[in-house]
């Protein structure tokens, strides 16, 4: 009984042993890929999102419908 325990506990070690070295191997090889196709394919500078502004009036003002909805939203949202 003994034998085949410590069998066990040898074939337990041996396969986390190979578990992790697989798993050493796959984060340098990850790391070694992205630094490659960087070097390969270097994106240019994104520009910044834009973000969605409010819908505006015709002289460039935001609508004063749009003001007050926010206005109300910000001053219920301070409330809490």
């Amino acid at each position: 009984m003994n034998e085949l325990v410590s069998e066990g506990i040898g074939l337990m070690v041996l396969g986390m042993g190979f578990v992790f070295l697989f798993l050493v191997i796959l984060i340098f090889a990850t790391g070694y890929m992205s630094t490659l196709v960087n070097k390969l394919f270097p994106e240019a500078a994104q520009p910044a999102a834009k973000v969605p502004s409010a819908p505006v009036t015709a002289n460039n003002t935001v609508d004063p419908q749009i003001v007050a909805a926010i206005s109300a939203a910000i001053h219920q949202h301070r409330n809490r």
